[in-house]
């Protein structure tokens, strides 16, 4: 059995420049800045949701939700909310939250909802012994009702694919159309990473579907757990994605 070993990368900011640095993947980037006063100030006045996100940091630790109210702003981090009167009080609660940690800002996507709990998607794409990248799986991350983030260790819960779109009141044609959309969505973003840098086996991309039915690259996992798969009823897609995994060396 080979050694499992796959190229990984941590820094949120340097994968998103990668993202934008093409063309045809820039559309599905939603506006993303790094971390500072004149960055924040000119994102609360562009987008009513912006997302306070650890540059490196994963499973959606560390995340601080945003919302612009009438007379102030509300943040979220887990299932705590606190309040803000100024964009002022607010910065400087981030900077001590960050504590000289770099973070990112990125505009908020209004996720789309299935039997009323939102939800995103999970594309995984693996390489082949032939060295081909190949979109092998996609699910979906079902959040807990009153989180800021979707992920399984927030006490989210993995979703099929077809029923979860159906849930979201997606038609048989339309879900076809969304599936082959993100698998070559995730194909093309391999592509992008190896020409960055070499050694890449697998990723995870998370890609929210928004309720105007626009998908959007919300991060992309260069470490994607896939052992919560293993909860499923139906335990084939763990099944296809542990056989290309073992290709290169990787058991869970």
């Amino acid at each position: 059995m080979a050694k499992y070993k796959s190229s990984s990368i941590s820094d949120k900011w340097k994968k998103t420049k990668w993202l934008l640095g093409q063309r045809d993947l820039r559309e599905y980037v939603p506006h993303t800045e790094t971390f500072n006063r004149k960055n924040l100030l000119s994102m609360l006045s562009k987008y009513s949701t912006v997302y306070f996100k650890p540059t490196h940091g994963s499973g959606g630790a560390g995340i601080i939700r945003i919302n612009k109210k009438n007379s102030g702003y509300q943040t979220q981090f887990k299932r705590e909310k606190s309040f803000f009167s100024t964009a002022d009080e607010l910065y400087h609660m981030l900077s001590r939250f960050s504590n000289k940690r770099p973070y990112l800002l990125q505009k908020g996507i209004q996720l789309a909802k299935t039997n009323g709990k939102l939800f995103d998607i999970r594309v995984m794409v693996q390489k082949t012994k032939k060295g081909e990248w190949i979109s092998t799986a996609v699910f979906t991350k079902i959040g807990s009702p009153g989180k800021v983030a979707t992920n399984y260790n927030q006490g989210g819960s993995i979703g099929l694919f077809r029923p979860t779109l159906t849930g979201a009141g997606l038609h048989s044609a339309s879900i076809q159309s969304t599936e082959e959309a993100l698998k070559q969505l995730g194909v093309s973003v391999a592509k992008n990473f190896d020409r960055h840098l070499k050694g890449f086996q697998e990723l995870g991309l998370d890609v929210a579907l928004d309720n105007k039915e626009k998908l959007w690259i919300l991060e992309v996992n260069t470490r994607p757990q896939i052992y919560p798969l293993k909860n499923l009823k139906d335990k084939r897609l763990f099944h296809r994605i542990l056989s290309y995994a073992k290709q290169y060396g990787r058991l869970t």
